[in-house]
């Protein structure tokens, strides 16, 4: 299993991923990219003095948000909030997979896992973490799921194949 840090663009105040080309998919959703056949990206995303950790109506709004710009498909959100003044926790279920929360506001500390399969692009959700929580630091790693152990071509990437002649 291989972990990856993601580089980050600055632009302003603000840090986010960027894909540098869309992903190929096949008809159970798994991604073809980089030679590579796998079932998704998680992403693991940690805020640290990040803000209004403890507000359910923005946590909720928010995760709204970050599933529309990853063009993935909500299903459900179901969160939790730990009275009086506690954290969050709670899933966003989507049809592409999950994000998942978990806040701790006494230590403004919110951790997101980002899983998604197919064509959506959960390194989008980033940006929207860092404008909402407006943390100081974040770290971000990228994990490949379900990977097949089986390179293909650059030319079956892209749906061609060559013939033998």
């Amino acid at each position: 299993m291989s972990s990856q840090r993601l580089p980050l663009k600055h632009t302003d105040e603000h840090c986010f991923l960027q894909e540098t080309q869309p992903a190929q998919t096949t008809d159970d959703h798994f991604i073809q990219r980089d030679g590579k056949i796998f079932a998704g990206y998680h992403l693991l995303v940690d805020l640290w003095q990040a803000h209004s950790l403890n507000n359910l109506a923005l946590m909720r709004s928010t995760l709204k948000e970050c599933v529309e710009i990853c063009n993935a498909t909500l299903l459900h959100i179901h969160l939790h909030h730990f009275e009086p003044n506690g954290g969050i926790s709670g899933v966003a279920v989507l049809a592409e997979s999950h994000i998942s929360v978990h806040t701790w506001p006494e230590r403004s500390f919110a951790a997101f896992d980002i899983f998604m399969c197919g064509k959506a692009t959960p390194q989008n959700a980033i940006a929207i973490l860092q404008r909402t929580f407006a943390p100081q630091n974040v770290d971000i790693r990228q994990e490949l799921r379900g990977v097949i152990e089986q390179s293909i071509s650059p030319l079956q990437e892209h749906g061609l194949s060559y013939e033998h002649v």
